[in-house]
């Protein structure tokens, strides 16, 4: 098995490919040791000293590191990575736990056609995007004129994600969607 690594923008986290499925659906982060008991997988990488989050997509798992530096990091990551698939372990215990939840969404009822617009965007258009940078972006609310976003994975607190948010998803959604005034995470 060989396991590729990508940097992300995010200088604290690094993006590795196993080079096969790692979620079935949707996605899974898992910022401490208690939130890992539904992997088995993150629960190994967190006993890894200087871990400090942990997140799941369709075909890469992404570490962001608490402490320590890359180059002691990486090849106890890799080990931990490798010595799971090979096992045949399941990633998750319970493959529904990591569905997108639409639970938590707010917006106007009256706001209905535009929010499906926007989720519609968010998903054929940013989030493919942000995967490839180690993360997940969902939707989480309308009110205003505003939408509000979750960031996840290497995105959630990456330096360049203000910019991200503002220049990038900001503009494509008030470009498609003139009632959206602005992007703010939550």
């Amino acid at each position: 098995m060989f396991i590729q690594t990508e940097t992300t923008p995010n200088p604290a986290t690094l993006k590795f490919l196993p080079g096969c499925a790692v979620l079935k659906t949707g996605t899974l982060e898992m910022r401490d040791k208690a939130e890992a008991v539904q992997s088995p997988l993150a629960e190994r990488l967190f006993d890894i000293r200087g871990v400090g989050g942990v997140f799941l997509g369709s075909d890469f798992i992404t570490v962001t590191k608490a402490d320590g530096e890359w180059p002691q990091l990486k090849p106890a990551i890799l080990g931990v990575i490798m010595e799971h698939f090979m096992s045949g372990a399941p990633i998750v215990v319970s493959e529904a736990s990591t569905a997108d939840s639409e639970d938590g969404e707010f917006f106007e009822p009256t706001d209905a056609d535009t929010v499906a617009t926007i989720k519609e965007l968010i998903e054929t258009r940013v989030r493919p995007a942000v995967a490839n940078d180690g993360g997940d972006i969902t939707f989480r609310g309308f009110k205003d004129g505003v939408v509000y976003l979750a960031m996840k994975g290497s995105c959630s607190g990456c330096p360049s994600s203000t910019a991200t948010l503002q220049h990038g998803i900001q503009n494509l959604l008030r470009h498609f969607v003139p009632d959206v005034t602005e992007v703010r995470p939550i």
